[in-house]
């Protein structure tokens, strides 16, 4: 039997997921592609013992997001993600 992993809230990954977002995912929405459910990305369980950051939905326990930098190069995957959706900031006006 192994031991089960502790894992953070999505808001640990804002650190990291900085380096390939200019806007704060935790913030944003997304969907879960196994079970369909709609959460902040801030809601997800996110594991930190692994080579990278793995974040799982706090509903069926899917893989949301795969996330890891290898020898200068950051690799991510979303497939376990039907969409992220983030707000974007609004537009300035030009006159």
């Amino acid at each position: 039997m192994t031991a089960p992993m502790n894992y953070l809230d999505g808001n640990a990954a804002a650190g990291e997921l900085s380096r390939m977002f200019a806007m704060d995912i935790t913030s944003a929405e997304g969907q879960c592609a196994n079970c369909g459910a709609k959460k902040r990305f801030a809601e997800a369980h996110l594991y930190m013992q692994c080579p990278g950051l793995v974040a799982r939905c706090p509903l069926c326990g899917h893989v949301l997001l795969r996330f890891t930098n290898v020898r200068g190069r950051v690799f991510l995957d979303l497939r376990g993600m039907t969409y992220l959706s983030v707000v974007a900031a609004p537009q300035e006006a030009s006159n």
